[in-house]
């Protein structure tokens, strides 16, 4: 396929804004697509070049990406960009060279020149980069130079994500939604949207009901559901397992000694060859290995061929034991000053789920007998640590070790069913999350992420901010839920400012659902996640779904979370149903 065609498909994409319009052009695409080049086209799509595991970046910022354009057509852009905000009406903008140039550069052709930018690296890369860039431009013409200017700076603008990529492969081959789940199982056990798509196209849905998980592929965290009292739960799982919920970072271990190489963007990214032996993926499926070397070196003395495992890492007081709170923890993941924080911040990973063991698949299996082979493989005390579990089938001894978890300072337990798979990317009561209980009548935080804020009035003009403005998502959109001015330490409140001014944008993204009356001074973009407290959630007029908090106040800055895993509506309206019982 020649690019300038992809980049009709996407024009049709960016200007719909119904979900099964865009599946539908997807489809259409997907049904062009080469079977060599589906996975690059389904890539691109999603603005990036690899699966997000890969690590794959191309380290350039808004401003280089000007100075390719400055350089490629002769011209000073800052300023149209500055009142857009957006890189491609830069493009468009402007009359260049190439805005009746015809250009028939291949897909893979594109492709190769972006994964040639993306990966240069060492001395002079970013003026080469910069260069490289503009060429490309230059070869291209004007509707396919302004999605490309876009890609470096993950900011596409298509407003789909992976699942709606399953909807279209789906709708490729019956019309309709009817294979999304048995894509979407293999897509959780197997999370490379590339190689989903390039396994369907090729062998159709009978290969990809075979795929398994594989160490050294993320596999899309199980998740856990809400119940608002001891009692529910004990009524809803009858015997269950009850371990305790750590308030540290998700991470998912892969072992894998058959494999002798990491990728190149690993090793771009981390110049780390030991990547492709251990690699440890974060609850959103980023590669934090290179973060880890303690818990490389604690996996690679395990006595088996390969392994994935679950579990959370927590940093402690190494004189007390003692566990630190997750802003400390989060301190953990750094690019730089890493051997440094081994030292000052050492982790324990609490492990509590195996998925794969010695090339073969465990999720199929029981939690009970997941649970039997784990002990006999983290069986002492040290970087990794068997998850303490007990069985418990009434309401007493569940609140014994509610109690006794909240004492050591955790959040609360986890009561998990005995004889379940592990349901990788579901959210379901096979596993059950009982925090200690807050103030109000809200039986848990909520994942919201910042739309924008507010400048300051009094005391607060010196922090440059007076309130902020968080939501939860649905459908690829973002709609308000709170507006918070109260409830954060002076140190709290400088920091916002910080984390928001670096994501500061001029126009407000089309993705947010915002009353006019609620319109920030500066929005953000749809980066940064909060954990956020409230007495209860209320119903609104105000607010884009109907709902809002009463009395919300920051918890902790979520750096272990995408927007993507941001709090969704359905669960923002089942915390409300919950408050009732």
């Amino acid at each position: 396929m020649q690019f300038k065609q992809l980049a009709q498909f996407w024009q049709k994409i960016e200007g719909r804004a119904s979900r099964l319009e865009m599946t539908a052009i997807l489809a259409d695409l997907f049904k062009e697509a080469g079977a060599e080049e589906i996975n690059k086209i389904v890539y691109l799509s999603l603005g990036c070049l690899q699966p997000k595991f890969a690590g794959v970046e191309f380290n350039l910022a808004e401003k280089m990406v000007l100075r390719s354009i400055n350089r490629a057509f002769n011209c000073q852009s800052e300023a149209i960009y500055k009142k857009t905000g957006d890189l491609g009406k830069v493009i468009s903008n402007f009359q260049l060279p190439i805005s009746n140039k015809i250009s028939n550069l291949t897909v893979k052709e594109v492709y190769q020149r972006l994964w040639e930018i993306a990966v240069d690296s060492g001395q002079g890369s970013q003026e080469r980069k910069v260069n490289n860039l503009a060429r490309l431009m230059q070869d291209l013409d004007s509707l396919s130079a302004q999605f490309i200017v876009r890609i470096p700076v993950n900011n596409l603008r298509l407003g789909f994500s992976d699942m709606t990529v399953l909807d279209g492969l789906s709708w490729m081959v019956r019309g309709d939604k009817s294979l999304r789940p048995e894509l979407e199982k293999a897509f959780n056990v197997c999370a490379d949207i590339g190689f989903i798509s390039q396994e369907f196209k090729n062998y159709g849905i009978q290969r990809i009901q075979k795929i398994k998980p594989q160490a050294g592929v993320p596999v899309r965290p199980q998740k856990s559901e809400r119940l608002a009292s001891a009692e529910a739960i004990v009524e809803k799982l009858k015997t269950f397992a009850v371990e305790g919920k750590w308030d540290g970072l998700r991470v998912q271990i892969h072992l894998d000694r058959a494999s002798a190489k990491a990728s190149a963007g690993e090793a771009k990214l981390f110049e780390d060859k030991q990547a492709a032996l251990v690699r440890i993926f974060s609850r959103n499926l980023d590669n934090i290995t290179a973060m880890f070397p303690d818990i490389s070196a604690a996996v690679e003395k395990l006595a088996v061929k390969s392994i994935i495992l679950d579990g959370e890492a927590v940093a402690f007081d190494p004189k007390t034991g003692k566990l630190r709170p997750f802003q400390e923890t989060v301190q953990r993941k750094r690019v730089h000053g890493i051997s440094e924080a081994v030292k000052s911040l050492p982790i324990k990973v609490f492990v509590y789920d195996i998925l794969f063991l010695n090339g073969g698949s465990l999720i199929e299996k029981p939690f009970r007998q997941r649970r039997k082979i784990l002990e006999a493989i983290i069986n002492q005390p040290g970087v990794l640590n068997l998850a303490k579990q007990d069985i418990v089938a009434d309401v007493r001894r569940l609140r014994e070790l509610m109690a006794d978890y909240i004492k050591q300072g955790l959040e609360g337990v986890m009561a998990k069913k005995l004889d379940e798979p592990y349901q990788a990317g579901a959210r379901n009561f096979n596993w059950v999350k009982l925090k200690k209980a807050t103030e109000g009548k809200l039986v848990d935080t909520l994942d919201c992420a910042v739309m924008g804020y507010y400048l300051g009035k009094g005391k607060r003009t010196g922090f440059g901010i007076g309130a902020f403005l968080v939501g939860v998502i649905s459908g690829g959109k973002i709609g308000s839920v709170a507006k918070i001015g109260t409830g954060l330490t002076d140190e709290q409140w400088r920091e916002m400012q910080q984390r928001c001014q670096k994501l500061s944008i001029k126009v407000k993204p089309a993705e947010y659902l915002v009353a006019k009356n609620l319109n920030c001074d500066v929005w953000v973009k749809p980066q940064l996640v909060t954990e956020i407290l409230a007495d209860e959630i209320t119903k609104s007029p105000i607010h884009a779904f109907g709902l809002a908090l009463r009395f919300p106040r920051l918890v902790n800055f979520r750096d272990d979370k995408t927007v993507a895993d941001a709090t969704a509506k359905q669960e923002l309206e089942k915390l409300f149903r919950l408050q009732k019982q």
